[in-house]
């Protein structure tokens, strides 16, 4: 309701200024609808010449009519520089003995109004575009907009699956909220905000409605974006409104999305980090300034955690930190099993084996799946979703959309072929890596000329030196079998190779994993502002054992490729016959 109307605020302003302008185009048109114009100079020299007949102006206004005595069928129009003056100089040359007739008009109250708002339209067209910046900019009486029917949140815990021990630790939240004194007679301090952190999709938003809900108190929600304008002050000001209406409706919850945006780092510089910092700064005071009968929580969520200013983590402000990590295979079970309640499966659908193929899939992802599953049902005119349709709504969302039409030559084909057979020969001799699920050099979404899919059945949460290194080699499999079999390579392994030079970079500069280095922490990204404890030659050091993790990899993949030539040509000719085999087929092989 509040962006309608704002739109319909700006239409009426921009039909206004369109009306006063058509209004003063056609009113300045009339006034000047002349056959011919004639310079003032010229106009005076013809009086002195007694060739004006006749001369008509009108009060107040500088344009004049004229007609010629040689000429009584054209009519001339000329701007004068002064009324006054000019009437002077007429009496003159009538004192003279010069015959000009002159006519005074009064000028029509229409016309008087005209010549006034022509006048004020640089200063009418600023006060317009001023008023439209502060409309769109929310200067004025804009204030945080809530309804207390409508911002009662009908979330409950029961709505969020997979997140059960997030939900257990922010369980007291609600009694804190349901009974506050209870807390205050024991000598309790509510906690004044908590920080919810993980990745997009886990589910952050959804159970911060839930506390709400659960309490059966409002809920005021912004995000970190709608602090930040392009006046100076303006998220400052948002600051102290929404504290002040929360504090109104208290007990009540606030929630702020992405605080990220607006409580990163401060620091120096122009006047945008200025007013950031201000922003930042009221938050910390209003969130210091809570009186003690105030029953009002700050909820707030962000994927970047590590950017935050520590003076908003501090006890007393984020008291609580939760990291939202995505759910293991028991909580997408109960994800899917929310999301699949008003769609239609067939019988032998089991959720659970869904689940099992989905590891590392956060909430959004799995309803995005389940989604695309009935789009793709639908489209195809089946009566339920079958296991065709979710195993395509799990290749759309993770590989992109098959790409059926597009004309792949010969050449390109076969360089594919061999490509995704080199990842999953290699793969099947890695002890660490995933079972190969399905190969396809069917080009799909995202650029890719195929794909090598994995059984990802087994939640991980910490990986070894070792799976590391291996991955290394996986994915350095489909550019050396190129090499081997084709005796060239291509720009397909672009996107391997960038994902293979990132977890090199991280296993010496993150996790200590480089023999030569040791276990040293080196910020590749953020705070480099910060003293190195590898010296000025860091980039030289880190390049150099990325480097050699990466030459490792490459020729491990070489020698296992090199030991299954035979499988690498005959996977790939299977490859250009039927463009996309299962696990069964890729296991005959061997």
């Amino acid at each position: 309701m509040g962006k309608n109307k704002k739109l319909y605020t700006i239409i009426c302003i921009v039909l206004t200024i369109l009306i006063i302008g058509a209004i003063i185009v056609i009113a300045v048109g009339m006034k000047n609808k002349e056959n011919n114009d004639l310079a003032y100079t010229e106009l005076i020299n013809k009086m002195s010449d007694s060739a004006v007949k006749k001369i008509e102006m009108t009060v107040g206004s500088t344009s004049l009519k004229i007609e010629l005595k040689d000429e009584p069928d054209k009519i001339y129009s000329c701007i004068i520089p002064s009324t006054q003056a000019f009437t002077e100089l007429v009496q003159e040359k009538v004192q003279e003995g010069i015959d000009i007739e002159l006519i005074q008009n009064k000028q029509s109250a229409f016309l008087t109004v005209i010549d006034k708002v022509y006048t004020l339209i640089p200063t009418l067209m600023l006060l317009v575009v001023v008023g439209m910046i502060i409309k769109m900019q929310g200067l004025g009486d804009k204030s945080v907009v809530y309804d207390s029917e409508t911002n009662n949140t009908n979330v409950k815990f029961s709505d969020v699956a997979g997140l059960d021990e997030e939900k257990e630790e922010l369980k007291e939240l609600v009694d804190f909220l349901k009974n506050p004194k209870k807390f205050r007679e024991m000598g309790a301090k509510i906690p004044k905000g908590v920080l919810l952190s993980g990745k997009p999709g886990t589910g952050k938003t959804l159970i911060a409605k839930a506390i709400a809900g659960e309490a059966g108190v409002p809920f005021i929600t912004m995000s970190g974006s709608e602090f930040s304008e392009v006046f100076a002050g303006i998220g400052a000001s948002r600051v102290r409104k929404l504290f002040d209406k929360a504090a109104e409706l208290s007990p009540c919850m606030i929630f702020i999305d992405e605080i990220d945006a607006i409580g990163s780092r401060r620091a120096g510089g122009g006047s945008v980090e200025s007013d950031n910092n201000n922003t930042l700064n009221q938050l910390l005071v209003e969130m210091d300034g809570f009186e003690t009968d105030e029953t009002v929580i700050v909820l707030a969520a962000t994927n970047r955690p590590e950017m935050l200013d520590k003076a908003l983590l501090r006890p007393g402000r984020f008291d609580r930190q939760i990291t939202v990590l995505t759910p293991d295979i028991k909580g997408r079970e109960e994800i899917l099993k929310i999301h699949a309640s008003n769609k239609k499966f067939a019988t032998d659908i089991d959720l659970k084996d869904i689940a099992g193929d989905t590891a590392g899939f956060t909430g959004a992802e799995l309803a995005n799946v389940l989604n695309e599953a009935a789009i793709l049902a639908t489209r195809k005119e089946h009566s339920e979703i079958t296991h065709e349709d979710l195993s395509d709504a799990v290749k759309k969302v993770t590989v992109g959309i098959e790409k059926t039409s597009r004309v792949v030559s010969d050449k390109d084909k076969k360089l594919a072929a061999y490509h995704e057979a080199g990842h999953a020969i290699v793969s099947k001799f890695l002890e660490t890596q995933f079972e190969v699920k399905e190969i396809s050099i069917i080009p799909r979404g995202f650029g890719a000329g195929g794909y090598t899919m994995y059984k990802t059945d087994e939640d991980k949460y910490y990986v070894s030196k070792t799976e590391m290194k291996e991955k290394l080699v996986a994915l350095l499999g489909g550019r050396t079998a190129e090499k081997l079999a084709l005796n060239d390579i291509s720009t397909g392994a672009s996107n391997d190779i960038k994902v293979a030079t990132d977890i090199a970079t991280d296993m010496v500069a993150k996790y200590g994993m480089s023999d030569n280095l040791g276990p040293i922490f080196v910020e590749t990204d953020e705070q480099q502002y910060l003293i190195n404890p590898l010296g000025t030659n860091v980039n030289d050091v880190l390049g150099a054992e990325t480097k050699a993790l990466i030459d490792e990899a490459g020729v491990k993949a070489s020698q296992i490729l090199s030991a299954n030539m035979d499988k690498l040509h005959e996977l790939a000719a299977i490859l250009l016959e039927k463009e996309t085999i299962s696990a069964s087929e890729f296991n005959k092989l061997f």
